[in-house]
């Protein structure tokens, strides 16, 4: 598997059940109560994290997603951990529901909001950058897709275009992404390593290939 330098592959993958999956990470947790459980799934570009997120939430009908693109349009890539923090991480974690439209998006006159309603069992929060550790202590569990590089780089050429600008953008993409990702280490940061490229035989629907990360991170504050 190509991997980013730095990025230590994970070992002991196995096939487990999506129902069992979703269990053990709630299992890191089990003192969350009065507001929804908060789970990251991390990737780089073309990992395949929102698709991921669709199978879990599907498992869930009760739980909701943030996305990171939303609250990062119109601004620098990665550099949205406070508006992400302040705005709803903060409120979840009183319990509250979230209605939030980032300045971008007022200045831009883009319509709509970033909402989770309450009464939420779990929120997903997706987004490459989202397991880092300004952050984590407002995570209640985590999930780093790992796939092979060239895989993931051929998947958001085909998500984002081939017109020149769309080719500078991924370039730009790769080249912030890259030293974050080193910086932050969210492989060992992660609950769960998931395949994001995998021989596996397994059945998506109901199945998802998994493997310990190499230094799991334990929550030990509440915020």
């Amino acid at each position: 598997m190509l991997l980013h330098p730095g990025e230590i592959e994970a070992t002991g993958w196995r096939v487990e059940k999506l129902v069992d999956v979703l269990g053990s990470l709630a299992d890191v947790s089990p003192d969350v109560s009065g507001r929804p459980r908060i789970i990251a799934i991390d990737g780089r570009g073309g990992a395949g994290k929102t698709t991921l997120v669709q199978r879990l939430q599907a498992f869930l009908p009760m739980s909701a997603v943030v996305h990171t693109d939303d609250i990062a349009w119109n601004e620098a890539f990665f550099e949205w951990a406070d508006l992400l923090i302040d705005n709803v991480l903060r409120p979840l974690h009183r319990g509250q529901s979230v209605a939030f439209r980032p300045p971008a998006w007022i200045e831009h006159d883009r319509p709509g909001a970033i909402c989770v309603p309450a009464g939420a069992d779990v929120v997903w929060i997706e987004g490459t950058g989202i397991i880092r550790d300004v952050i984590v202590d407002w995570l209640d569990a985590s999930i780093w897709i790992q796939g092979d590089l060239a895989q993931q780089e051929r998947r958001l050429a085909a998500r984002d275009g081939d017109t020149v600008a769309q080719q500078q953008h991924i370039v730009n993409w790769l080249a912030e992404e890259l030293p974050l990702l080193l910086h932050e280490r969210p492989w060992a940061k992660a609950t769960l390593v998931v395949a994001g490229t995998t021989q596996l035989d397994h059945n998506p629907d109901i199945e998802i290939v998994v493997a310990p990360p190499t230094a799991p991170w334990t929550r030990t504050q509440g915020n």
